[in-house]
């Protein structure tokens, strides 16, 4: 099929069939279509998004509120959409966020109706979007995609996007009665002089590069009494643990560090190892916090980059529920 391109003046005229989103009327013919093309791989995150749209869709206070805060809040309230004969057939959402006085766009949501794909429609709707940021003088522009759609990868490294890091997003239950790990590595608080090694850990696996997205602030596990009072205050019930292992003499060495931090959102479970900590070191944590927090919360979820541990996550018990490419626009 024909290819479609738009111009690339910002003052030209687009295509016919593309126009600006308006949350007015098309918040959930937006969330029909992207629960079409995605429910095959949509995580309960994402169901709850679309069921969030819809309801935003038909909430008139909210649309009011919206039009105002549009390029103000981490919401998808700006973007793209393709129509034709008075039918959404494809999107390109746009959201902003605010991080350490740098503004940055995230492209999401770019979906193509099945019976309308290999037009050239998703790359429009992208550029489109790409425009869109510049005129806004925001050059740190971002995307996640799938690691198992190569089509659309290839899309984006066409346009100008690279890879940054890739991270799978891993879940489980916790059960009170999981066996524990047969080994000789001892599971222990998370003692205030492993802290320099755990932040160490932990701003390479989780790096500030990456905050804007998710504000991963590891401040609260600073140890000491004025941290501990006022996560006492705020009712913050934060539990760190250490996997250790005795060395020759009396000493012992870290081998990993894992903090659960009860956020009501995403991610919960965030993981320290060096590149050369024993992955079954990251097992016997993942497993003992299943065991410990069974009472809290039914599920525990881990962000983690894709590494030599992915098998001792697995072997914790976690599914991996998804892997997505951080990449970067460029030019």
């Amino acid at each position: 099929m024909s290819s479609i391109t738009i111009p690339s003046r910002a003052d030209a005229n687009t295509h016919p069939n593309l126009r600006p989103l308006s949350i007015l009327r098309d918040l959930p013919a937006v969330a029909d279509l992207i629960e079409l093309c995605f429910s095959e791989t949509m995580d309960s995150e994402g169901k709850r998004y679309v069921q969030d749209m819809r309801r935003a869709g038909s909430d008139n206070s909210f649309i009011k509120w919206a039009n105002r805060a549009a390029e103000t809040t981490s919401l998808p309230l700006t973007g793209y959409i393709w129509e034709e004969d008075g039918r959404i057939v494809g999107n390109a959402s746009l959201v902003p966020f605010k991080h350490r006085k740098q503004r940055y766009y995230l492209i999401a949501n770019v979906a193509v109706h099945p019976t309308h794909r290999r037009k050239g429609i998703a790359r429009a709707l992208t550029e489109r979007a790409i425009q869109h940021a510049r005129e806004k003088k925001i050059n740190n522009i971002w995307l996640h995609v799938r690691h198992d759609n190569p089509q659309a990868i290839h899309l984006y490294t066409q346009l100008g996007f690279i890879e940054r890091a890739r991270r799978t997003s891993w879940q489980a239950s916790t059960d009170l009665h999981l066996k524990k790990l047969d080994t000789d590595i001892a599971i222990t608080s998370r003692y205030s002089t492993l802290w320099q090694t755990q932040l160490n850990w932990l701003s390479r696996l989780y790096p500030p590069a990456l905050a804007w997205h998710r504000d991963w602030n590891f401040n609260s596990l600073r140890p000491g009494f004025l941290n501990w009072f006022y996560l006492l205050f705020i009712d913050m019930n934060i539990r760190q643990w250490a996997a250790v292992r005795s060395s020759t003499g009396s000493g012992t060495d870290l081998l990993a560090t894992l903090s659960w931090i009860p956020n009501g959102r995403g991610e919960s479970l965030f993981a320290g190892a060096g590149e050369r900590s024993d992955p079954e070191a990251l097992t016997a944590l993942l497993i003992h916090a299943r065991r410990e927090i069974y009472h809290l919360y039914p599920n525990i979820a881990l962000d983690f980059p894709v590494s030599q541990f992915d098998e001792a996550i697995a072997a914790a018990g976690f599914k991996p529920t998804r892997t997505l490419i951080w990449m970067q626009a460029t030019s």
